[in-house]
């Protein structure tokens, strides 16, 4: 089924790279039309799930797991980096060259993996905006979850009618959640000595420490923006030449950087204001309405309500994010298309029932991380494939160093999302 709103939302302007890269404009107007895919992208590492587990381990360990965070950051460039090439390199999105290189029976597992792993990313983003409007409003929580789904729908609008306007407006999303940890950290009073110490210097302290930066990692490393970043860049600028596709390349790398600096800073900001205010005053916070409580009670009310409008803005922007993916797996992997309306009010109905059924909201985020864990080996394998073959990529194929790295990269994610579901069911 085709649905044109749906193709619009994920089309981009579609210049020509002549257009771009003709050298008539300088400076920051010659990135300008470059800029956007990577902070879509980088909405997946900041969103409710992050909130949870950057909250527990500064909590619970102090400053000693922020190194994780910039490692799990340097990670996502990659990854992303890699995610965008090929959409450049091919003209076309994870899930459609899989679609063309596997067989039919693999594509359709996939795609069946593809819309778990959104089932669970949905449901993340959807009970944290619904838990922001909960704690900022007092609202009781169902009712909180409705106007969560208001909302969702609203941005979903945006998408509708194009990118340029959804991605200022999960800018404006992803600003307010800076501006809410940037006014955390101000008034937390970090120490400066121990932030540096626990970048650099890295360290575990038993399996529960393990079992924490494994959370931390599952919650940075998404496989929903693996498939939606190559979607982004595959049409944004056209390039006809192997030297114009590099060049768009070198441009989108910095979109890529300057997003994911954003996004780790905030990650670390969450930890670093857990370690200054819980862990130093002996609170081990692990549920996000407590943590909202301890904010008020040690630094006041409007502590509080920044963590509470930035969880509702991650939330939110998170949500849009989950949708557009959705689309681009089913259509990709299955070439089909459903409504994006029909696709979201399909996703909120899970959420929207284990609110009802009164599970506990961070326990339901810690289970959609471990789901989402599943996931991440089928996007993140075929991609280093995919991106390390001169036929597929051109002269955009991985250089070896880095088709080495990448693989690394993937077996230490695997093998740690490996341990975080073990240690979850055990």
């Amino acid at each position: 089924m085709k649905d044109q709103n749906g193709s619009k939302a994920l089309s981009a302007m579609q210049l020509s790279a002549q257009d771009v890269l003709s050298g008539k404009t300088k400076g920051i107007k010659r990135l300008l039309p470059f800029l956007g895919p990577a902070f879509i992208a980088a909405v997946a590492y900041i969103d409710p799930g992050n909130f949870a587990t950057n909250i527990a381990a500064g909590s619970q360990y102090g400053y000693m797991l922020l190194w994780v965070v910039l490692i799990s950051n340097l990670m996502a460039v990659l990854i992303q980096s890699l995610s965008a090439k090929l959409g450049i390199a091919t003209g076309l999105n994870l899930p459609e060259i899989a679609q063309e290189h596997f067989p039919s029976f693999v594509s359709f597992g996939l795609w069946i993996q593809g819309e778990l792993v959104i089932m669970a990313t949905d449901l993340a983003e959807f009970i944290g905006a619904a838990l922001g409007i909960y704690l900022l409003f007092h609202i009781p929580l169902f009712p909180a979850a409705l106007i969560a789904a208001v909302g969702s729908f609203a941005i979903l609008e945006l998408q509708r009618r194009g990118v340029r306007l959804l991605e200022a407006a999960i800018a404006a999303m992803v600003f307010i959640v800076v501006l809410a940890f940037g006014t955390q950290m101000f008034l937390a009073h970090p120490d400066g000595a121990s932030v540096v110490h626990g970048l650099f210097v890295p360290q575990f302290h038993g399996t529960d420490s393990v079992l924490l930066a494994s959370g931390i990692l599952g919650a940075t490393v998404m496989p929903h923006a693996i498939y939606l970043h190559s979607a982004l860049t595959q049409r944004r600028v056209v390039g006809t030449t192997e030297s114009e596709k590099k060049a768009i390349f070198r441009f989108e790398f910095i979109d890529i950087v300057i997003a994911m600096i954003i996004a780790g800073a905030i990650n670390a900001s969450m930890l670093i204001v857990a370690a200054a205010l819980f862990f130093k005053n002996g609170l081990n916070v692990q549920d996000l309405d407590v943590a909202f409580t301890q904010f008020e009670h040690l630094i006041g009310p409007f502590a509080a309500i920044a963590f509470g409008v930035g969880l509702l803005s991650s939330g939110l922007s998170s949500s849009s994010v989950g949708t557009m993916s959705g689309d681009v797996i089913m259509q990709g992997f299955i070439k089909r298309r459903i409504p994006l309306y029909l696709r979201r009010f399909i996703t909120i109905i899970p959420p929207l029932l284990i609110i009802g059924f009164g599970v506990n909201p961070t326990s339901a985020l810690v289970v959609s991380q471990v789901i989402l864990s599943f996931g991440i080996a089928f996007a993140l394998v075929p991609l280093i494939m995919f991106t390390s073959n001169k036929k597929i990529m051109g002269g955009l194929v991985n250089h070896k160093a880095t088709t080495t790295v990448a693989w690394v990269i993937a077996a230490l994610v695997i093998c740690l999302n490996i341990f975080l579901i073990y240690q979850t069911i055990a």
